[in-house]
This record gives structure tokens, C-alpha cells and sequence, in this order.
């Protein structure tokens, strides 16, 4: 089996939606993510459930997610973890990797949004960048994946 990792923010969830709607509402904050159930509350990114949840069924992939957590909210690692198990269920959780540099997972395939910034250009696996033009959305990534 192909081992997946999938970044969270702006991959499966919403963080720059969030983080804009938070600095409207409250713009002397500095850093909204820092906030407490920031991470916790984010929204997931059309597609994204039902696609890991496609992963999770094939007998192809064997999906983790793998998040940078954000060290300007220490409650960030707690909270991801919260919202894959409000997703994906408790089991699920097993398979949640929190690591600021994902070049150093050994996988076949890593889906997120940046190229660069958190280890992605060491991956040494195939980076599929979501919301690139080749993959905007969820539906481009299944077809990719054939699921």
C-alpha cells in the first residue's frame, strides 16, 4: 500500500478563511491562530472529508495526516487532534502526525497546499500541491489517486 500524508490547513480545512474572518472581527489581534479553539472550529474544504474517507476504503493507500502545528498556540496540537476525531472518528486519530518539517517522512505521496516552508521540497515522496492549477480542488486529487 501507498503511503499517504495530508496536510490539514488549507488542505482539509479552512485556515485562511478563518484567519480572515478573525482578523474582521477583531483586528488588534495579531495572530488569530493564536487564539483558543481557533484550530478546533476550522471548517473543512469542500471534498475533503468524503476524499479521506475514499483513501481510508482502498486497498491502494494507507492515509495519515500530517500537520505542522502552529507554535504560536500551543493549544493547536490538542485541537487538531480534536477535529480529526470530530471528522474522521477516534480511531482515526492514530493516524494524525503533528511535525514541522515533513521532509522527514519517508512516504509515497504528500497532499498540501504549500511547495515549500515546512519540509515539503525534501519530501522525498511525490508532492501533490492542492490548489495548484493542476490540483484545485479535491475532485482533481481524487482522479489523480484513481479513487
Amino acid at each position: 500500500m501507498k503511503i499517504v500524508f495530508i496536510d490539514m490547513d488549507d488542505t482539509l480545512c479552512d485556515f485562511k478563511g478563518a484567519f480572515s474572518k478573525a482578523l474582521k472581527m477583531n483586528p488588534t489581534v495579531r495572530y488569530p491562530q493564536s487564539q483558543y479553539r481557533f484550530f478546533a472550529n476550522l471548517q473543512p474544504i469542500e471534498g475533503a472529508i468524503e476524499a479521506v474517507k475514499r483513501l481510508v476504503d482502498s486497498d491502494e493507500y494507507d492515509p495519515y495526516i500530517l500537520s505542522a502545528p502552529s507554535t504560536r498556540n500551543p493549544l493547536s496540537y490538542a485541537e487538531k487532534r480534536e477535529w480529526i476525531e470530530l471528522y474522521f472518528g477516534f480511531d482515526f486519530c492514530e493516524k494524525l502526525i503533528l511535525c514541522a518539517h515533513k521532509g522527514l517522512l519517508k512516504g509515497d505521496l504528500l497532499i498540501d497546499d504549500n511547495h515549500e516552508g515546512k519540509g515539503q521540497d525534501l519530501f522525498e515522496g511525490e508532492l501533490i500541491q492542492f490548489g495548484s492549477c493542476a490540483y484545485p480542488n479535491w475532485k482533481h486529487v481524487c482522479t489523480r489517486l484513481g479513487i
